[in-house]
């Protein structure tokens, strides 16, 4: 079976537990995911299940959006309101403070990524030191805020927000760094991922209810893609992984390779103007 499944995760477990749960439905093990959900972390993953595999990276790379719940007064080791507390304040936060503040954040930023991630250093990961409390200065890099916007105030000093990021945004660590703008302390609370590319969590299935029917096939995943009807001379090179260039097309998008008879070859990917790899073969 090759295709994607959009999962509902549950908070309480981690994703390779969704993947393991996965292997047994669709009698498979080569499944895997396309970005970690913490524990106390619920909504969107998409599982890559056989030669949909090769979609990993793609959908890694692309944009996620997600709703959080942000918490003031503490500040935690976990930047989550599931680790230890290690600083405390008191400051209130009004509405209208959290709105201007969450606003600054739009566009690129350097984000310092939590301590208690799986962002690897000497080769290890970095909960991994944190775990035998082990020192080490944590990487940061530039990620990109594509819209953040305020939802409602949950309590007092608990606000919700929704957020579109690149990859590789920690939310924990912009809730901790909207704070540090606030000059106090918060921590993420509740966190739930919404939209994954173009694949909403409204179109998922509760793990629990997870079958073979679920499977979200190439036929279906590809119907809308550009298409390209190449020879049948070409489609055997094409099945031996040839890249492609402007003398077969000069799309400027990924693409469908088909024969004469309509039937998927490969998927392409643009690398470059007039340049494409394959990435799956039929």
């Amino acid at each position: 079976m090759n295709g994607i499944v959009l999962i509902n995760k549950p908070v309480g477990i981690t994703s390779f537990d969704v993947v393991i749960t996965a292997r047994k439905v669709f009698e498979t093990k080569k499944i895997g995911h396309t970005g970690t959900l913490d524990p106390f972390a619920s909504g969107l993953l998409i599982l890559c299940v056989g030669k949909a595999t090769k979609l990993v990276d793609k959908f890694l790379n692309a944009n996620k959006e997600y709703v959080a719940t942000i918490k003031f007064g503490n500040h935690y080791d976990t930047f989550d309101t599931t680790g230890k507390i290690i600083n405390t304040d008191s400051k209130d936060i009004t509405e209208a403070e959290f709105i201007e503040t969450i606003n600054t954040f739009k566009g690129a930023y350097l984000q310092k990524a939590p301590i208690y991630s799986a962002i690897k250093i000497d080769g290890k990961k970095l909960y991994e030191y944190a775990r035998k409390n082990i020192e080490v200065d944590t990487p940061t890099r530039k990620v990109f805020i594509n819209d953040i916007n305020y939802l409602t105030k949950v309590s007092h000093n608990i606000f919700k927000f929704s957020v579109d990021v690149s990859k590789g945004t920690y939310i924990r660590s912009l809730a901790v760094d909207i704070a540090d703008k606030l000059n106090t302390f918060a921590a993420l609370d509740a966190l739930v991922r919404t939209k994954i590319a173009n694949y909403h969590l409204n179109d998922s299935v509760n793990l629990d209810k997870l079958t073979k029917d679920n499977l979200i096939t190439f036929e279906m995943l590809f119907k809308d893609m550009p298409k390209i009807e190449l020879s049948d001379y070409l489609i055997n090179l094409v099945k031996n992984g040839i890249y492609l260039d402007e003398r077969q097309t000069t799309l400027e998008e990924d693409f469908i390779v088909i024969d004469k008879n309509n039937k998927m070859i490969a998927y392409y990917e643009m690398i470059a103007e007039n340049q494409y790899k394959p990435v799956i073969i039929f």
